[in-house]
């Protein structure tokens, strides 16, 4: 089983704690699956906290290890991306880790 990384977990401990929770439930989706902001809030306890879910995914500054980018709207849309290449590059992440059940290139 993947574990976090030690030296990202120690950075993490400078922010919320119901961002570390997001972040922790985050990297547990598998490459080539993608949950919703909502299952993700229901997965952490928190059923109401979709929108606070985007927040916290919005300001992950572990991305992609922390996969934010699996995450993605109810109606199946694929909702925002802040990292480096915007939507665009979510978009192909998701698409090549569908196509190749491994994690994105870190590139």
């Amino acid at each position: 089983m993947k574990k976090i990384p030690k030296d990202i977990i120690k950075k993490m401990s400078k922010y919320p704690d119901f961002y570390k929770k997001v972040w922790i439930a985050c990297f547990d989706i598998p490459a080539g699956k993608t949950i919703t902001y909502k299952q993700l809030a229901e997965k952490i306890g928190s059923p109401k906290a979709a929108r606070a879910i985007g927040t916290a995914l919005a300001k992950n500054p572990f991305a992609p290890i922390i996969p934010c980018h699996r995450v993605i709207r109810s109606d199946g849309k694929l909702g925002g991306y802040s990292a480096r290449g915007g939507i665009k590059k979510k978009l192909k992440m998701i698409t090549y880790e569908k196509e190749t059940g491994t994690d994105a290139p870190l590139d």
